[in-house]
């Protein structure tokens, strides 16, 4: 089924609010609805399965990896009617245009990814995509330390607060990274 218009959504928060979960959550509704779903991922992500999207807690869907996002129009079907985009943190601001242009086609775009680097910085397309989109859903997770809404992404080396200087793309999971809220997020200089 076509929709009546295309039109961006986005989920993002930091790691471990459920970005991903909600993601595959909103694909199988749309199956559900009869719709042809497409899925696309970073090719740098390959966390838990090189051809699909997982959550942290283990539920997944098919996806494709792509190296850069103009690869989504070489292997866009036809009766594709949904179009999500996986990590989208990890694409260059070539990403914002060609979601506009799926839009543009009658596609649903449903985009998840980091809002923030762990420096609590905003990570790369993602301000532009939030800023276009039709719909933007902020999730949180818990901080670890004190229990409370968690925002912001802690990237942790031998176990203490990375350094602001340190590399922004390093994939990993929960060895390297907490959720922590404002009062607990630490960035040394």
């Amino acid at each position: 089924m076509r929709h009546h218009g295309g039109f961006v959504e986005v989920i993002t928060g930091s790691m471990f609010c459920g970005k991903t979960e909600e993601l595959i959550r909103r694909l199988r509704r749309a199956v559900i609805a009869k719709q042809k779903v497409q899925v696309f991922k970073p090719g740098i992500d390959i966390r838990y399965d090189e051809g699909k999207v997982t959550s942290h807690g283990g539920h997944n869907y098919e996806a494709m990896p792509i190296q850069k996002p103009d690869e989504i129009f070489e292997h866009l079907e036809s009766d594709t009617t949904v179009v999500a985009i996986d990590e989208a943190q990890f694409f260059d601001d070539e990403i914002v245009p060609i979601t506009q242009r799926l839009a543009n086609q009658g596609i649903r775009v449903i985009i998840a990814g980091l809002d923030m680097d762990f420096r609590g910085e905003p990570f790369g397309p993602m301000p532009i995509l939030m800023a276009k989109a039709e719909k933007v859903d902020k999730l949180h997770a818990i901080c670890v330390i004190c229990g409370e809404d968690a925002s912001r992404t802690q990237r942790l080396v031998d176990g203490k607060p990375a350094k602001y200087d340190d590399p922004i793309v390093i994939v990993g999971a929960s060895e390297m990274y907490q959720a922590r809220c404002r009062a607990h997020h630490e960035v040394p200089r």
